[in-house]
């Protein structure tokens, strides 16, 4: 498999798919990813996808759009990444600017149970990958330690930084009680550029945000609200849901919107399939920046991705030097444990408490596993049944 064995067109076509049918925020996208570029299409080997889900949990912003990002590249060079980027991002992008007029209608009745229905897609998504990726990533009873200690400190924990503790814990103790793990050929990530020009990525991140932090807030202007949402992307970590308390500190603290309004983008950001950093069109869209609408929805998308796929860039070429190190592989495998840890610990919380809450919500979910497991249907697929499941039960209430 080469680095650029597909045409960026193929790329945004196969990204846009997942814009258009990936519900459930970052965790189940990467559940619907393996399945897409692992499983059906094998762009990636499970170490590959391994080591690039691993890479998109430690660094702050997007974990999905970043895997996603990363996958274009690997496939098609640059252009490939910005066709993946622009795939993923566009429908929900365009969903959210003109969809929130009907954000009110997702809080009861026939609304809230359609998106009750998505947080079952989202359940029986990550229940799936996460099998998959255990029969891979833990096949032995040291790693499947790992895993459990991984997913118990960010259970007991409950914060975004554990995340990262327990990756490095995993690196730890893989190098500890995985030493006779071989180094697997093949599984090192190699990009087209090299150090210097991650050094260079580097620099411009920190150059951003050095800007981003000392940029005045008093007036909304457009070079305010992109300070804004640079920031929150370069300081986030885990993900979209993550991200709303530093936008709203940003944003409605500062007078530039009420919170009724940024908590209606919110519910509507719940519907969305694709990332939740789409939000960003929406709230963008809303600041009187004096600017048209569609300009600031841009500005504000574009600051608050920029920052994680820039931290991604830089460390790519570094990430390849340590894979390809023979003594890197007990510390990988122990990294690849402890993320299946990570996904188990988000399956249980926040998408089981959040998602299943009644005897039938067990039941759609294992019909929907089933749909995915046995049948090996399409993920459109168990977004109609779970949706139109809740959507039954709701009326037989």
């Amino acid at each position: 498999m080469t680095a650029t064995s597909s045409s960026p067109l193929d790329v945004f076509r196969v990204f846009l798919g997942l814009g258009l049918t990936s519900f459930g925020g970052p965790i189940a996208h990467l559940g619907y990813f393996r399945e897409e570029f692992v499983v059906r299409r094998g762009w990636l080997d499970e170490a590959r996808y391994a080591q690039l889900l691993a890479i998109c949990q430690f660094l702050p912003g997007p974990a999905s759009s970043q895997m996603g990002f990363a996958i274009g590249l690997l496939r098609a060079g640059w252009r490939g990444a910005f066709a993946a980027f622009v795939g993923f991002t566009l429908p929900s992008a365009l969903l959210m600017f003109a969809f929130v007029g009907m954000a009110s209608w997702l809080e009861s009745g026939i609304g809230a149970a359609a998106l009750h229905g998505l947080k079952l897609v989202a359940v029986t998504v990550v229940a799936h990958g996460l099998l998959g990726m255990a029969r891979q990533m833990t096949p032995d009873l040291r790693r499947i330690g790992v895993a459990a200690l991984a997913c118990a400190l960010v259970l007991w924990s409950g914060n975004a930084w554990s995340q990262l503790v327990a990756i490095a814990l995993g690196a730890v103790l893989g190098a500890l009680v995985c030493r006779d793990v071989p180094r697997r050929d093949g599984a090192s990530i190699r990009v087209a550029y090299g150090r210097r020009a991650a050094i260079a990525l580097l620099m411009l991140f920190a150059s951003g945000l050095a800007v981003a932090l000392a940029w005045p807030a008093q007036h909304a202007s457009i070079g305010a609200m992109a300070a804004a949402f640079y920031r929150a992307g370069a300081l986030v970590f885990g993900g979209g849901h993550v991200v709303l308390p530093l936008l709203q500190s940003s944003l409605v603290d500062s007078g530039w919107m009420s919170a009724d309004t940024f908590l209606a983008g919110y519910g509507a950001a719940q519907a969305m399939p694709g990332p939740m950093f789409s939000i960003a069109a929406y709230l963008g869209g809303e600041i009187p920046t004096g600017w048209p609408p569609v300009a600031s929805a841009l500005v504000a998308l574009l600051a608050l991705f920029l920052p994680g796929f820039l931290l991604l860039l830089a460390t790519l070429p570094w990430w390849q030097r340590l894979a390809s190190m023979r003594s890197a592989a007990p510390m990988l495998a122990g990294v690849n444990a402890a993320v299946v840890g990570l996904l188990a610990a988000a399956l249980y919380d926040p998408l089981w408490t959040q998602g299943v809450a009644h005897w039938s919500d067990v039941l759609i979910v294992a019909i929907g596993f089933a749909l995915l497991a046995r049948l090996r249907v399409g993920a459109l697929w168990v977004v109609a049944w779970c949706v139109a499941a809740a959507l039954a039960a709701h009326a037989l209430r």
